[in-house]
Protein backbone atom coordinates (compact mmCIF):
# COMPACT_ATOMS: atom_id res chain seq x y z
CA UNK A 1 0.00 0.00 0.00
CA UNK A 2 1.68 3.34 -0.73
CA UNK A 3 2.12 5.95 1.75
CA UNK A 4 0.08 8.59 2.11
CA UNK A 5 1.30 12.37 3.83
CA UNK A 6 -0.96 14.93 4.72
CA UNK A 7 -0.18 18.34 6.38
CA UNK A 8 -2.41 18.04 9.71
CA UNK A 9 -0.95 16.82 12.88
CA UNK A 10 -1.64 13.39 13.63
CA UNK A 11 -1.03 9.71 13.70
CA UNK A 12 -0.80 7.89 10.44
CA UNK A 13 -0.76 4.15 9.08
CA UNK A 14 -0.42 1.79 6.25
CA UNK A 15 -1.38 -1.54 6.24
CA UNK A 16 -0.70 -4.96 3.21
CA UNK A 17 -1.87 -8.43 3.14
CA UNK A 18 0.19 -11.30 2.38
CA UNK A 19 -0.87 -15.56 2.57
CA UNK A 20 1.80 -16.47 4.63
CA UNK A 21 1.69 -20.33 5.55
CA UNK A 22 3.49 -21.37 8.39
CA UNK A 23 4.40 -25.25 10.08
CA UNK A 24 2.11 -26.66 12.02
CA UNK A 25 2.53 -28.84 14.98
CA UNK A 26 3.09 -32.15 13.85
CA UNK A 27 5.08 -34.81 15.65
CA UNK A 28 6.30 -36.92 12.18
CA UNK A 29 8.48 -35.60 9.65
CA UNK A 30 7.87 -35.72 5.84
CA UNK A 31 10.66 -36.57 3.56
CA UNK A 32 9.62 -35.10 -0.30
CA UNK A 33 11.12 -36.46 -3.28
CA UNK A 34 9.70 -33.61 -5.99
CA UNK A 35 11.49 -31.96 -9.22
CA UNK A 36 11.92 -28.59 -8.77
CA UNK A 37 12.27 -24.80 -10.53
CA UNK A 38 15.73 -24.37 -8.37
CA UNK A 39 18.02 -26.36 -6.12
CA UNK A 40 20.78 -28.80 -6.01
CA UNK A 41 19.70 -32.47 -7.34
CA UNK A 42 19.90 -35.11 -4.54
CA UNK A 43 20.42 -32.91 -1.32
CA UNK A 44 18.27 -33.14 1.36
CA UNK A 45 17.13 -29.75 2.45
CA UNK A 46 15.40 -29.20 6.12
CA UNK A 47 12.85 -26.79 5.74
CA UNK A 48 9.92 -25.76 8.43
CA UNK A 49 7.51 -23.26 6.37
CA UNK A 50 6.91 -22.74 2.90
CA UNK A 51 8.42 -19.11 2.82
CA UNK A 52 11.50 -21.41 3.48
CA UNK A 53 10.90 -24.20 0.93
CA UNK A 54 10.20 -21.29 -2.09
CA UNK A 55 13.20 -19.75 -1.17
CA UNK A 56 15.14 -23.04 -1.88
CA UNK A 57 13.26 -24.40 -4.47
CA UNK A 58 11.46 -21.56 -6.37
CA UNK A 59 7.84 -21.53 -7.79
CA UNK A 60 6.94 -23.99 -9.99
CA UNK A 61 5.61 -22.85 -13.04
CA UNK A 62 3.13 -26.06 -13.13
CA UNK A 63 2.48 -28.13 -9.85
CA UNK A 64 5.67 -29.93 -8.26
CA UNK A 65 7.77 -29.33 -5.62
CA UNK A 66 6.15 -26.18 -4.43
CA UNK A 67 2.87 -27.04 -4.49
CA UNK A 68 3.77 -30.00 -2.52
CA UNK A 69 5.06 -28.24 0.27
CA UNK A 70 2.63 -25.60 0.09
CA UNK A 71 -0.23 -28.58 0.61
CA UNK A 72 2.20 -29.90 3.31
CA UNK A 73 2.19 -27.08 5.26
CA UNK A 74 -1.48 -26.40 5.21
CA UNK A 75 -2.19 -29.43 6.55
CA UNK A 76 -0.52 -29.51 9.56
CA UNK A 77 3.70 -30.59 8.85
CA UNK A 78 5.86 -28.92 10.87
CA UNK A 79 9.27 -30.19 9.14
CA UNK A 80 9.83 -31.58 5.93
CA UNK A 81 13.05 -32.52 4.43
CA UNK A 82 13.71 -32.08 0.88
CA UNK A 83 14.96 -33.17 -1.60
CA UNK A 84 15.23 -32.16 -5.86
CA UNK A 85 14.46 -35.02 -8.23
CA UNK A 86 16.21 -34.52 -11.83
CA UNK A 87 14.35 -32.81 -13.95
CA UNK A 88 14.39 -35.94 -16.36
CA UNK A 89 12.62 -37.30 -13.55
CA UNK A 90 13.64 -40.96 -14.52
CA UNK A 91 13.09 -44.13 -12.35
CA UNK A 92 16.63 -43.86 -11.75
CA UNK A 93 16.60 -40.06 -10.40
CA UNK A 94 13.47 -40.94 -8.20
CA UNK A 95 15.85 -43.95 -6.49
CA UNK A 96 18.46 -41.65 -6.05
CA UNK A 97 16.64 -39.09 -3.98
CA UNK A 98 14.97 -41.92 -1.93
CA UNK A 99 18.43 -43.17 -1.18
CA UNK A 100 19.57 -39.24 -0.02
CA UNK A 101 16.10 -39.28 2.32
CA UNK A 102 17.54 -42.37 3.62
CA UNK A 103 19.75 -40.93 5.50
CA UNK A 104 17.45 -38.65 6.99
CA UNK A 105 15.01 -38.60 10.43
CA UNK A 106 11.64 -38.63 8.45
CA UNK A 107 8.47 -41.20 9.02
CA UNK A 108 7.01 -40.20 6.11
CA UNK A 109 7.86 -39.80 2.50
CA UNK A 110 5.93 -38.46 -0.55
CA UNK A 111 6.76 -38.04 -3.90
CA UNK A 112 5.72 -36.24 -7.37
CA UNK A 113 5.74 -39.02 -9.77
CA UNK A 114 2.12 -41.12 -10.59
CA UNK A 115 4.16 -44.16 -11.98
CA UNK A 116 3.87 -46.96 -10.59
CA UNK A 117 7.35 -48.26 -11.21
CA UNK A 118 8.39 -45.04 -8.92
CA UNK A 119 6.20 -46.22 -6.26
CA UNK A 120 7.39 -49.99 -6.18
CA UNK A 121 11.16 -48.35 -5.82
CA UNK A 122 9.74 -46.34 -2.86
CA UNK A 123 8.07 -49.11 -1.28
CA UNK A 124 11.37 -51.15 -1.44
CA UNK A 125 13.54 -48.24 0.24
CA UNK A 126 11.05 -47.30 3.09
CA UNK A 127 10.55 -51.18 4.12
CA UNK A 128 14.19 -51.13 3.84
CA UNK A 129 14.88 -48.56 5.79
CA UNK A 130 12.25 -49.20 8.60
CA UNK A 131 13.99 -52.72 8.52
CA UNK A 132 16.71 -50.54 9.73
CA UNK A 133 15.54 -49.10 12.44
CA UNK A 134 14.18 -46.11 10.36
CA UNK A 135 10.38 -46.69 10.63
CA UNK A 136 8.29 -44.91 8.02
CA UNK A 137 5.62 -45.29 5.71
CA UNK A 138 4.96 -43.62 2.09
CA UNK A 139 2.02 -41.67 0.83
CA UNK A 140 1.61 -41.92 -3.14
CA UNK A 141 -1.31 -41.28 -5.62
CA UNK A 142 -1.29 -42.09 -9.21
CA UNK A 143 -3.27 -40.15 -12.82
CA UNK A 144 -6.27 -40.63 -13.85
CA UNK A 145 -6.87 -43.81 -12.86
CA UNK A 146 -10.26 -45.84 -12.44
CA UNK A 147 -11.37 -47.24 -8.97
CA UNK A 148 -10.37 -50.65 -10.94
CA UNK A 149 -6.88 -49.57 -11.76
CA UNK A 150 -6.12 -48.17 -8.42
CA UNK A 151 -6.95 -51.28 -7.15
CA UNK A 152 -4.34 -53.01 -9.88
CA UNK A 153 -2.01 -50.23 -8.78
CA UNK A 154 -2.10 -51.31 -5.00
CA UNK A 155 -2.33 -54.73 -6.03
CA UNK A 156 1.10 -54.17 -7.68
CA UNK A 157 2.42 -52.71 -4.55
CA UNK A 158 1.22 -54.70 -2.25
CA UNK A 159 2.65 -53.29 1.24
CA UNK A 160 1.42 -51.80 4.58
CA UNK A 161 4.20 -49.42 4.62
CA UNK A 162 2.86 -47.78 1.40
CA UNK A 163 -0.93 -45.89 1.29
CA UNK A 164 -2.71 -44.64 -2.22
CA UNK A 165 -5.27 -42.27 -2.55
CA UNK A 166 -7.68 -41.64 -5.47
CA UNK A 167 -9.37 -40.33 -7.08
CA UNK A 168 -7.51 -37.43 -8.63
CA UNK A 169 -8.01 -33.96 -6.89
CA UNK A 170 -8.82 -30.73 -8.20
CA UNK A 171 -7.22 -27.39 -7.63
CA UNK A 172 -8.50 -24.73 -6.06
CA UNK A 173 -9.29 -22.79 -9.56
CA UNK A 174 -10.80 -26.28 -10.52
CA UNK A 175 -8.11 -27.96 -12.77
CA UNK A 176 -7.47 -31.58 -12.32
CA UNK A 177 -4.21 -32.41 -10.39
CA UNK A 178 -2.62 -35.75 -10.48
CA UNK A 179 -3.28 -37.72 -7.25
CA UNK A 180 0.05 -36.96 -6.05
CA UNK A 181 -1.09 -34.16 -4.46
CA UNK A 182 -4.09 -35.54 -2.68
CA UNK A 183 -1.48 -37.59 -1.45
CA UNK A 184 0.64 -34.86 -0.19
CA UNK A 185 -2.67 -33.37 1.59
CA UNK A 186 -2.77 -36.72 3.11
CA UNK A 187 0.65 -37.27 4.26
CA UNK A 188 0.28 -33.47 5.97
CA UNK A 189 -2.84 -35.18 7.71
CA UNK A 190 -1.44 -38.38 9.03
CA UNK A 191 1.91 -36.33 10.26
CA UNK A 192 -0.19 -34.36 12.61
CA UNK A 193 -2.10 -37.05 14.09
CA UNK A 194 -1.01 -36.93 17.51
CA UNK A 195 -2.72 -40.24 18.80
CA UNK A 196 -1.77 -43.47 16.22
CA UNK A 197 -4.99 -45.62 17.09
CA UNK A 198 -7.36 -42.66 16.14
CA UNK A 199 -8.78 -43.50 12.35
CA UNK A 200 -8.49 -40.95 9.67
CA UNK A 201 -12.25 -41.11 8.77
CA UNK A 202 -13.10 -37.93 7.69
CA UNK A 203 -10.31 -35.42 8.08
CA UNK A 204 -10.31 -32.42 6.98
CA UNK A 205 -7.78 -32.13 4.15
CA UNK A 206 -6.73 -28.60 2.86
CA UNK A 207 -5.60 -26.37 0.24
CA UNK A 208 -7.57 -28.52 -2.37
CA UNK A 209 -10.97 -27.51 -4.60
CA UNK A 210 -12.31 -30.86 -4.64
CA UNK A 211 -12.23 -34.38 -6.65
CA UNK A 212 -12.14 -35.11 -9.86
CA UNK A 213 -14.79 -37.87 -9.36
CA UNK A 214 -17.26 -39.03 -7.02
CA UNK A 215 -17.35 -42.88 -5.93
CA UNK A 216 -20.46 -44.89 -5.26
CA UNK A 217 -20.52 -47.17 -2.38
CA UNK A 218 -19.72 -49.78 -4.42
CA UNK A 219 -16.85 -47.92 -5.76
CA UNK A 220 -15.50 -47.71 -2.05
CA UNK A 221 -16.12 -51.30 -1.00
CA UNK A 222 -13.66 -52.13 -3.96
CA UNK A 223 -11.08 -49.32 -3.10
CA UNK A 224 -11.25 -50.44 0.68
CA UNK A 225 -11.07 -54.38 0.11
CA UNK A 226 -8.27 -53.68 -3.05
CA UNK A 227 -5.66 -51.84 -0.50
CA UNK A 228 -6.88 -47.56 -2.00
CA UNK A 229 -7.61 -45.18 0.48
CA UNK A 230 -10.60 -43.86 -1.50
CA UNK A 231 -11.40 -40.18 -0.98
CA UNK A 232 -14.48 -37.57 -0.91
CA UNK A 233 -15.66 -34.11 -1.26
CA UNK A 234 -19.09 -33.44 0.79
CA UNK A 235 -20.09 -30.25 2.31
CA UNK A 236 -17.32 -28.33 0.64
CA UNK A 237 -14.40 -30.33 3.17
CA UNK A 238 -12.23 -33.27 1.43
CA UNK A 239 -11.81 -36.45 3.35
CA UNK A 240 -10.65 -39.58 3.42
CA UNK A 241 -13.54 -42.11 3.66
CA UNK A 242 -10.76 -44.53 5.58
CA UNK A 243 -6.90 -45.00 5.73
CA UNK A 244 -6.27 -47.86 3.98
CA UNK A 245 -2.51 -49.17 3.42
CA UNK A 246 -1.76 -51.14 -0.32
CA UNK A 247 -1.51 -54.78 1.51
CA UNK A 248 -4.27 -56.36 0.89
CA UNK A 249 -2.69 -59.84 0.50
CA UNK A 250 0.11 -62.59 1.69
CA UNK A 251 1.62 -64.18 -0.98
CA UNK A 252 -2.03 -65.01 -3.54
CA UNK A 253 -4.54 -65.33 -0.62
CA UNK A 254 -6.39 -62.46 0.84
CA UNK A 255 -5.08 -61.13 3.80
CA UNK A 256 -6.74 -58.27 5.89
CA UNK A 257 -4.14 -57.63 8.41
CA UNK A 258 -2.17 -54.76 7.57
CA UNK A 259 -5.63 -52.88 6.07
CA UNK A 260 -6.39 -50.29 8.45
CA UNK A 261 -3.22 -47.79 8.67
CA UNK A 262 -3.62 -47.28 12.00
CA UNK A 263 -1.89 -50.79 12.82
CA UNK A 264 1.19 -49.88 10.77
CA UNK A 265 1.26 -46.40 12.61
CA UNK A 266 0.53 -47.88 16.08
CA UNK A 267 3.60 -50.43 15.42
CA UNK A 268 5.42 -47.77 14.11
CA UNK A 269 4.51 -46.33 17.67
CA UNK A 270 5.58 -49.11 20.27
CA UNK A 271 8.40 -50.50 18.90
CA UNK A 272 10.81 -47.32 18.42
CA UNK A 273 9.68 -46.11 21.83
CA UNK A 274 10.33 -49.29 23.82
CA UNK A 275 13.92 -49.09 21.82
CA UNK A 276 14.58 -45.64 23.17
CA UNK A 277 13.89 -46.38 26.58
CA UNK A 278 16.34 -49.16 26.76
CA UNK A 279 18.44 -47.27 24.79
CA UNK A 280 18.79 -44.67 27.05
CA UNK A 281 18.57 -46.72 30.74
CA UNK A 282 20.76 -49.49 29.54
CA UNK A 283 23.98 -48.34 27.92
CA UNK A 284 27.03 -49.52 29.39
CA UNK A 285 25.34 -52.40 31.76
CA UNK A 286 26.02 -55.93 32.53
CA UNK A 287 23.78 -58.95 30.97
CA UNK A 288 22.80 -60.07 34.38
CA UNK A 289 19.94 -61.41 36.31
CA UNK A 290 19.15 -58.29 38.00
CA UNK A 291 19.76 -56.05 34.64
CA UNK A 292 17.38 -58.57 33.02
CA UNK A 293 14.83 -57.94 35.20
CA UNK A 294 15.12 -54.08 35.12
CA UNK A 295 14.95 -54.43 31.51
CA UNK A 296 11.91 -56.45 31.91
CA UNK A 297 10.10 -53.74 34.14
CA UNK A 298 11.25 -51.02 31.88
CA UNK A 299 9.59 -53.02 28.73
CA UNK A 300 6.11 -53.02 31.11
CA UNK A 301 6.48 -49.65 32.00
CA UNK A 302 6.38 -48.03 28.34
CA UNK A 303 3.46 -51.01 27.51
CA UNK A 304 1.07 -49.81 30.37
CA UNK A 305 1.68 -46.51 29.13
CA UNK A 306 0.15 -47.69 25.44
CA UNK A 307 -1.84 -49.18 27.61
CA UNK A 308 -3.30 -46.32 29.38
CA UNK A 309 -3.58 -43.85 26.34
CA UNK A 310 -5.83 -46.35 24.79
CA UNK A 311 -3.36 -47.00 22.12
CA UNK A 312 -2.91 -50.83 22.19
CA UNK A 313 -6.36 -53.05 24.24
CA UNK A 314 -4.14 -55.33 25.74
CA UNK A 315 0.05 -57.23 25.91
CA UNK A 316 1.35 -60.48 26.92
CA UNK A 317 3.96 -61.72 28.90
CA UNK A 318 7.14 -59.65 28.95
CA UNK A 319 10.10 -62.39 28.66
CA UNK A 320 13.77 -61.02 28.86
CA UNK A 321 16.91 -63.65 28.94
CA UNK A 322 20.21 -64.18 27.90
CA UNK A 323 21.15 -65.55 24.68
CA UNK A 324 22.50 -69.14 24.39
CA UNK A 325 24.50 -68.11 21.39
CA UNK A 326 26.01 -65.15 22.75
CA UNK A 327 26.08 -63.72 26.50
CA UNK A 328 26.32 -60.35 25.75
CA UNK A 329 22.68 -60.42 24.03
CA UNK A 330 20.08 -60.02 25.79
CA UNK A 331 16.73 -61.25 24.29
CA UNK A 332 13.23 -59.15 25.01
CA UNK A 333 10.36 -60.84 23.48
CA UNK A 334 6.53 -59.27 24.07
CA UNK A 335 3.68 -59.16 22.20
CA UNK A 336 0.54 -56.86 22.22
CA UNK A 337 -3.11 -56.29 20.76
CA UNK A 338 -3.74 -52.87 18.87
CA UNK A 339 -6.60 -50.95 19.57
CA UNK A 340 -8.98 -50.60 16.72
CA UNK A 341 -10.65 -47.56 15.13
CA UNK A 342 -14.28 -47.47 15.16
CA UNK A 343 -15.49 -47.46 12.13
CA UNK A 344 -19.05 -48.22 11.53
CA UNK A 345 -21.84 -48.81 14.05
CA UNK A 346 -24.69 -50.26 13.02
CA UNK A 347 -28.64 -50.06 15.12
CA UNK A 348 -31.00 -52.83 15.17
CA UNK A 349 -34.41 -51.54 16.24
CA UNK A 350 -36.95 -52.88 17.78
CA UNK A 351 -40.39 -51.57 17.31
CA UNK A 352 -43.90 -52.15 19.00
CA UNK A 353 -47.18 -50.36 17.23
Amino acid sequence: MSEIRHERPGVYSAYDTSAVIVAGQAVRTIGVAAKAAQGTVGQPVTVTGYADGAAVFGQDETPGMSTILKLLFQNGASTVVAVRVAEAGQLSDYESAFAALSGADVQIVVCDSPDQEVHQALRTAVEQDSACRKERIAVVGGSDESAAELVSHAEAINSERVVLVGPDPLGTDGETLPGVFAAAALAGVIAAVRDPAVPLNGAQMNGLGGLSEAYTDNDIDLLVRGGVTPLEYAGGILSPVRGITTRSKSGEAADATWRELTTILIVDDIIPAVRSALRSKFTRTKNTARNRSAIRSQVIVELEKKLAAEIIDSYGDVTVTASSDDPTVCLVEFGFAVAHGLNQIYLTVHITV
